[in-house]
């Protein structure tokens, strides 16, 4: 039988009968039907994972890292290409809703940097509080901190991905990842 017409019998029976249609029934998300997702169809996007792209996100990052501050560039020198105790880190990375500045996968820690305008930033807070809640611990520090006490900044980093710090401390601004209860700390 050719090609044609197998697409004709095909268009007949399910694209131009309404009824036919209206009998194939949906699929519970991901599952793509009764034997499972065909190939090549497309997956419905996943909202709950946060490490997945969003509209403009990517591109956001990508300018944040052209325009990164002189702290931002300053801590980056030592923080890449595993210059801190083998641990590796990446800059200007889309999470969720956000960009985060630094980024240790391995450990699930992210490392702000704070400008006077963060100050009193309740914003910060929710941002915080967000990326907590998907297993994120966020450690905090002001420009300030960068320029004129780096080495205590890496040694903070440093405790931090070594697990050493382990609750909220408002004076370090480190705040740990909300772990489900039941879950085990590392």
């Amino acid at each position: 039988m050719p090609f044609y017409s197998i697409f004709a019998i095909l268009a007949d029976k399910i694209l131009f009968d309404i009824d036919a249609a209206a009998r194939i029934p949906f699929s519970p998300r991901g599952e793509g039907g009764p034997k499972g997702r065909m190939r090549g169809t497309p997956r419905m996007p996943d909202n709950d994972d946060i490490s997945k792209r969003r509209p403009g996100k990517t591109r956001q990052a990508r300018r944040l890292r052209q325009i990164e501050t002189e702290e931002e560039y300053r801590l980056w020198s030592d923080l890449r290409d595993r210059r801190l105790n083998g641990y590796k880190f990446a800059r200007q990375i889309p999470r969720g809703p956000y960009v985060v500045d630094f980024l240790c996968r391995d450990k699930l820690l992210i490392v702000e940097i704070d400008g006077f305008q963060h100050a009193g930033s309740f914003s910060d807070v929710i941002r915080t509080q967000w990326l907590n809640t998907h297993g994120y611990s966020v450690l905090r520090f002001w420009n300030h901190e960068i320029t004129r006490e780096r080495r205590a900044v890496l040694g903070t980093i440093l405790a931090a991905l070594e697990g050493k710090m382990l609750k909220t401390d408002d004076i370090l601004r480190f705040h740990p990842a909300i772990r489900p209860l039941g879950e085990a700390v590392e």
